[in-house]
Formats: C-alpha cells, sequence, structure tokens
C-alpha cells in the first residue's frame, strides 16, 4: 500500500474514532497533497509525499518556536500535536552515524575540496537522504567536513 493510500485509510480511522485533532491535521495533508496534484497536473507518488510531510513538518517546528517566543503555550501545543500526527508518515530515521557516513562518502565522491564545493554535496545527498535526516544538520555536518582545520 502506498503512502497516500495510508493517509487515506488512517483519515477513515480518525473519523470512525472521533478524534478531532488527528482527522484535521490528515485532511490538512491530503488537501496538499491534492493541491500539488491539480496544480502540477501529477499523480503524486511516495517520494513527492514524503517531501510534503517534510515542508508541514518544518512549517509546524517554525510555528512551534514563534508561539513559545511569543508566549502561547495553548498555540504551539497544537502545532506540537499535528507535528505528531505528521511525523508518523515519515520514514525512518537515519542515525549521525549513518548520516556521517554518507556526508563522508558524498564528499569523496564529489572530490569537493573547500566550501565553494559545498552546493554539489549537497546536491549528491539531498536525494539519498530526504525525508530521512534532518537536512539542517546534514547542511552542518557538511560546513564542517569542508571546513580546513
Amino acid at each position: 500500500m502506498g503512502l497516500k493510500a495510508q493517509i487515506s485509510d488512517d483519515m477513515k480511522n480518525a473519523m470512525r474514532a472521533k478524534e478531532a485533532g488527528k482527522l484535521a491535521t490528515i485532511r490538512l495533508l491530503l488537501a496538499e497533497i491534492k493541491r500539488k496534484e491539480v496544480d502540477e497536473q501529477i499523480e503524486v507518488d511516495d517520494a513527492q509525499t514524503v517531501a510534503i510531510v517534510e515542508k508541514m513538518i518544518k512549517q509546524r517546528k517554525d510555528s512551534i518556536t514563534q508561539f513559545e517566543a511569543g508566549g502561547r503555550a495553548d498555540l504551539a501545543d497544537i502545532e506540537k500535536a499535528e507535528l505528531e500526527v505528521l511525523a508518523a508518515y515519515m520514514p525512518a530515521g537515519l542515525s549521525d552515524e549513518e548520516v556521517a557516513a554518507a556526508v563522508a562518502a558524498a564528499v569523496a565522491s564529489t572530490g569537493a575540496a573547500g566550501p565553494q564545493d559545498m552546493g554539489k554535496v549537497m546536491g549528491v545527498l539531498k536525494p539519498q537522504l530526504a525525508g530521512r535526516a534532518d537536512m539542517t544538520v546534514v547542511s552542518a555536518l557538511v560546513k564542517k567536513a569542508l571546513t580546513p582545520a
């Protein structure tokens, strides 16, 4: 079963269980998937669905930071609940060691020699690690690997 079908099934289950918060979040996700399909006139596959989920998770994290800075714990809690629902659709994450190994392999395969080659290395890593690792962390590791000691 594809990820999109799983999300639809989860929506039906949330309706039956009367889980209003989970249902609202899943509906937002399905609406975003449908919007992408209509805008680009394509059928979204699992990789594109993961990218959409990843984008929505990033939005929730940014919102949580802003709400907490503004003293709005009530709104931050809502975003945290949505984040929990969305995180369930992400593939299993890689360990720190696996990410570091992927960074080292990408640096070696591209022949990157300094910070100016960061774009090359990130271009190789993004398709490999998308949805499985926090790209902010990956970027920091690449920068560290390319900076001369």
